[in-house]
């Protein structure tokens, strides 16, 4: 993109399909950790919840979309007054009042709603520390931080990683992919239901909303970023949860880009735990991964999770940021 310096902009509604691509180039220049594709952002509004009040505006100078922003309830902790979102102006139009627009225009929806909080995200990474600035000038506070790791597998000894399954398999645990699961009729349903379970003991500092199978399939297992074949589930044959049957844990991967992957879950029933099966779901996927070609994996956990950070340092992970979740609390009387 050219530079563009103290030129006239204008705030305007989204046009899409149109404007998909250019939006796109705003923000993973913004969020280069996080790349993301015009088909991406198709997907994600295609997707979306419609009982979830969602808007964006965009800022265009000189004929470019130079600025993304908007927000949307945040389905994950459903309040009705409660909102995630986020402004996003390309660093070479910066500077120039684009932001603070874009904001107030944001504020001045969220306040017609009636929103009592907003919630946004940043890190300590050197491309977000005039984004945390942004925040923290206008109020928001730091309420809650995430340790990111990697580690790359081809740096892994894979008679290490056998050794972890072993032990597993050899309890009578079977750690199955998601492709091989693909002819149980009942692997969305399970799947769903175990998810649920495992995320009440997910320690982020905020209560969790339940969605319905239907949305949680269609964000999840449909979302073209996962890697059916590099998630498993922890299946215990015999097991006849009525809620869970015979999957007692599972971990997933999708990829953020070529060669990098994330882990989005990983957890293990209570009745099911020390044991060594969320080592073994993990190197299960590591192991895959070698296996096809390799990759760096990414993962994310709250200072309170004790255990997962210390497996996942066993494992080989190493720290390389922290994530934070900013908020603002208003006073949510429209006006």
């Amino acid at each position: 993109m050219t530079t563009t310096t103290n030129q006239a902009f204008e705030l305007r509604e989204p046009r899409v399909p149109d404007d998909y691509a250019q939006m796109a180039e705003v923000l993973t220049v913004c969020h280069p950790d996080w790349p993301v594709s015009a088909a991406d952002l198709e997907r994600e509004d295609m997707s979306r919840d419609p009982s979830m009040f969602h808007t964006r505006v965009l800022a265009e100078q000189g004929g470019k979309v130079v600025g993304v922003a908007g927000f949307s309830h945040d389905d994950r902790s459903f309040e009705e007054w409660r909102y995630w979102g986020g402004v996003n102006v390309h660093p070479d139009a910066r500077r120039q009042g684009i932001g603070a627009a874009l904001y107030d225009e944001l504020m001045r929806r969220a306040t017609a709603r009636g929103a009592r909080e907003l919630r946004a995200g940043s890190s300590d990474q050197p491309n977000d520390a005039a984004g945390r600035a942004f925040l923290e000038n206008r109020g928001f506070v730091q309420a809650w931080e995430r340790y990111e790791s990697r580690l790359d597998t081809r740096t892994l000894e894979p008679a290490r990683l056998d050794a972890l399954l072993a032990g597993v398999q050899d309890s009578g645990v079977q750690l199955k992919s998601l492709t091989e699961l693909a002819a149980d009729p009942d692997r969305d349903r399970k799947l769903w239901e175990l998810d649920w379970l495992l995320f009440q003991d997910v320690p982020m500092g905020t209560a969790f909303t339940k969605k319905t199978q239907e949305q949680w399939v269609k964000e999840e297992l449909d979302d073209p970023r996962l890697a059916p074949e590099l998630s498993f589930v922890a299946v215990r044959p015999g097991a006849d949860d009525p809620v869970t049957g015979d999957y007692v844990g599972y971990s997933t991967l999708g990829t953020s880009e070529p060669g990098v992957y994330y882990i989005g879950m990983t957890g293990v029933l209570r009745s099911e735990r020390g044991r060594g099966i969320a080592r073994a779901l993990k190197a299960a996927a590591m192991r895959a991964l070698q296996g096809a070609g390799g990759g760096v994996i990414k993962t994310f956990n709250d200072p309170p999770n004790v255990a997962m950070l210390a497996m996942n340092a066993a494992l080989g992970f190493e720290r390389t940021a922290t994530r934070y979740r900013y908020e603002l609390t208003l006073d949510g009387d429209p006006t």
